[in-house]
């Protein structure tokens, strides 16, 4: 089955949620093109979910897909912070700052009833998880609303498992592409295979609708995908420069500058594997640094060197998130690119 008749929708393409980089606009302007936009809403408080739903059924009447987080929160880990710190301090002094006054808190949060009690009443179409999902009860009570459930596999094993536990259809994330691996039921990063190596093997395991993501930037990759057997194509790192992203200077600067597309995946921004621009903290700390404290929970003490350097339109220190295929990229309204996306 498509995804067209899955979710009501017009095209099999679905804008992958992009935390940091968008808001419902750019949900709000790829629904209304005929394809599926997505909201990430594991970095919005309960208030400012409800008010993006608000401007969401304003903006249209189309599907669209609410994506969160369903990670188990790490224990803090005060020898693994200290080691952390230590590793920044040289930074932190560069910039004059002083890491002693680190904020508290993970940055993202995973599914909650909290979050459920602020979505029911407007029933999405699509909720979507990554890294898994939430428990049954907070499962079944997204089911009676009618929603479709979705959710990423980095693995023909976790596909299987996500089959079991009922999802509608399953995202086969490759390794291709950018931000945070939707990984679950290991850490062992050597598992995970490309996008055209882990599709076909999902799709021949289980009895689901199969989404290609990662590495996906044009119509060529669309139709290659859906020539494979994939029921949909989900892009992100193709609408990081539309107009309706909110993607800031200093990201948009990299993604078009010379050696963007040397890209790798780190756990330098956030405590898990996740793939970007390669950058000076990347190079200098890792990318993948045992110091940093398990996801999300490294967040937040790189979110002070972040502010301080793009304060000087510097992105040293940002997570530039892109896939390995950032060819897509088009600075142009994102319906025009969802259209061009299906060769249209």
């Amino acid at each position: 089955m498509s995804i067209t008749q899955l979710f009501d929708i017009e095209l099999p393409i679905i804008q992958a949620p992009m935390a940091g980089v968008q808001d419902s606009a750019l949900a709000i302007a790829v629904s209304n093109a005929g394809g599926l936009g997505s909201l990430p809403c594991a970095m919005l408080t309960p208030e400012l979910l409800k008010k993006q739903l608000i401007i969401l059924n304003q903006g249209t009447d189309k599907p669209v897909n609410l994506n969160f987080f369903c990670h188990s929160p790490p224990a803090p880990d005060v020898e693994r912070e200290k080691g952390w710190g230590r590793a920044l301090q040289p930074y932190y002094s560069e910039f004059s700052l002083d890491i002693d006054a680190i904020p508290a808190g993970a940055g993202r949060a995973p599914f909650s009833a909290a979050m459920a009690d602020v979505i029911e009443p407007f029933r999405p179409k699509v909720v979507s998880f990554h890294f898994g999902l939430p428990d049954a009860a907070l499962l079944d009570r997204v089911r009676s609303w009618g929603s479709k459930i979705i959710s990423s596999a980095t693995t023909v094993e976790e596909a299987l498992w996500l089959e079991q536990q009922g999802v509608d259809a399953i995202i086969a994330q490759g390794l291709e592409a950018g931000g945070h691996r939707g990984i679950f039921l290991t850490t062992d990063m050597t598992t995970q295979a490309g996008t055209f190596a882990l599709l076909p093997q999902v799709i021949a395991a289980v009895d689901l609708p199969v989404i290609a993501a990662g590495g996906i930037a044009d119509a060529t990759g669309v139709k290659a995908a859906m020539a494979m057997g994939a029921a949909g194509v989900q892009l992100g790192t193709a609408y990081l420069l539309c107009d309706e992203a909110s993607t800031s200077n200093v990201h948009r600067a990299a993604l078009t500058a010379v050696g963007a597309e040397h890209t790798a995946l780190t756990n330098i921004f956030s405590g898990g594997p996740a793939r970007g621009i390669v950058n000076r903290i990347m190079r200098e700390q890792g990318p993948m640094s045992s110091d940093a404290p398990a996801f999300p929970l490294a967040t937040t003490a790189i979110a002070p060197l972040r502010a301080a350097a793009e304060a000087q339109n510097n992105g040293d220190f940002s997570p530039l998130w892109s896939g390995q295929n950032n060819s897509g990229c088009k600075a142009i309204p994102a319906a025009e690119l969802t259209l061009q996306l299906m060769g249209e």
